[in-house]
């Protein structure tokens, strides 16, 4: 029974489907055929298996039938008809003519036939219509173009930045690019390498941050200012006649040497002073006195020393310095306890008087590269700021003997010697004398 119905159920099915595709020319045959189908069916007992069979017919229509779109939803299907368009507008005819197609002498077939309502076409006053196909000026361009993006797109970054090309110039004048370097060699001094680049031992010193010469090693890079004074980084609340006054150069001379082009510093510009001085070499403490001696060899030395301290029988002093042009540039006071002895840079520096070299190298203390020379008699002198030494220590000269050349080592602002005269050891419990009263 069951499958008889599922049978007749394809039956009525099948129907439909052939009247839905255009198989049968009218309704009244499929009405003809589904009664046909369910005629054995309508007897009592088979009322409920009719029932079955009729959801199942159903079913199968509403699987067949398209589902009603839901949603937002759209498409296309061929090629399609062309736009058309009539001069003056207008909406449904009701006479169903296409004007379009009776006056190019067209015709239309099936569901094309009639004038839609997206159909557009002239309805004259009259009677009769008429239609004028419009025509596309010959200056407007039909072809198909590209369109230019105003904005040419540059990378974009992860966070979705895009980056045009286009930034604000937030440069700085500054000095750093004033600013040689210099790789020490072997043999190589400080005062060398300042007088190489022509400008002040003290310039490197301060621009390299040095804390002693004898620090220099073979490879090392140094900083070499263009002229002699100071590098400058500039500090917050800084500003250039705050930085000219501190260190008495002329702000004009720093902006024209740098560049500035902006006189508003800059926290970390870097300024080139020229003729500015920082802090002078730390003069170091005096080397502590010997142990003291057995009383005995005390005393023998003291009577020595005492009988000998106040006369000193090697002669009036030479003039330390060779050369014409020479002048003293500072004389012996409370405070500067020597002469300075300006002269060209390189002049020859003698012994002052005869007797031995007790020191000729380094000190940090201010005076640079120096000799010390005992003459008996507890008399000593010092040669200090030297560019060059030419004796050694232990070493005897005689009077007249050159012991080095004129520099501005150390402490100097310009070529000169700092010349010092002793009474007692050097640095070691002796005292200063004004050097003027030997010549």
């Amino acid at each position: 029974m069951v499958t008889r119905i599922n049978r007749l159920s394809l039956r009525a099915a099948r129907a439909v489907q052939a009247w839905m595709r255009g198989r049968h020319p009218a309704p009244g045959a499929l009405v003809a055929n589904l009664v046909n189908a369910v005629r054995p069916l309508t007897t009592a007992e088979r009322a409920l298996p009719i029932t079955v069979a009729a959801l199942v017919a159903v079913a199968s229509m509403l699987a067949i039938l398209p589902a009603s779109p839901t949603g937002a939803t759209g498409g296309t299907q061929g090629a399609g008809n062309d736009v058309r368009i009539a001069i003056g507008g207008g909406g449904r005819l009701d006479s169903g003519v296409d004007p379009y197609l009776a006056a190019t002498g067209g015709t239309t077939s099936g569901a094309d036939q009639g004038v839609g309502q997206d159909s557009l076409a002239y309805q004259g006053p009259g009677p009769g219509l008429t239609f004028q196909p419009f025509t596309i000026p010959g200056d407007v361009s039909t072809s198909a173009s590209i369109e230019q993006a105003s904005l040419e797109p540059g990378p974009v970054l992860d966070d979705g930045t895009l980056l045009t090309g286009y930034y604000p110039d937030t440069t700085v004048e500054d000095g750093a690019n004033l600013l040689q370097t210099y790789k020490v060699k072997s043999g190589d001094t400080l005062v060398e390498i300042a007088h190489k680049f022509g400008v002040s031992m003290m310039t490197l010193w301060w621009a390299n941050k040095l804390q002693s010469k004898d620090a220099l090693h073979v490879g090392q890079v140094l900083k070499i200012p263009p002229v002699t004074g100071l590098v400058y980084t500039v500090k917050a609340t800084d500003t250039l006649d705050a930085v000219a006054a501190r260190y008495k150069v002329d702000a004009s001379d720093v902006v024209k040497l740098n560049g500035l082009e902006d006189t508003t510093l800059v926290v970390g510009q870097v300024l080139v002073l020229p003729g500015a001085k920082g802090a002078p070499i730390p003069t170091p403490k005096p080397t502590p006195k010997p142990a003291p001696q057995s009383a005995s060899r005390t005393s023998h030395a003291s009577s020595r020393t005492s009988s000998t301290q106040a006369h000193y029988s090697g002669g009036r002093f030479q003039w330390p310095v060779v050369g014409g042009g020479n002048y003293i540039s500072q004389y012996f006071h409370s405070g500067h306890e020597a002469i300075d002895i300006a002269a060209s840079y390189g002049s020859k520096v003698v012994a002052a008087a005869g007797g031995r070299v007790t020191f000729a190298g380094w000190k940090s203390n201010g005076g640079g590269w120096q000799v010390w020379i005992s003459h008996g008699g507890n008399l000593y002198t010092t040669y200090n700021h030297m560019s060059a030494l030419t004796v050694g220590t232990g070493q005897t000269v005689s009077r007249g003997q050159q012991v080095g050349r004129i520099g501005q080592t150390g402490n100097a602002t310009g070529p000169h010697l700092h010349f010092e005269v002793w009474i007692g050891p050097i640095w070691s419990g002796g005292t200063r004398v004004n050097p003027l009263r030997y010549f």
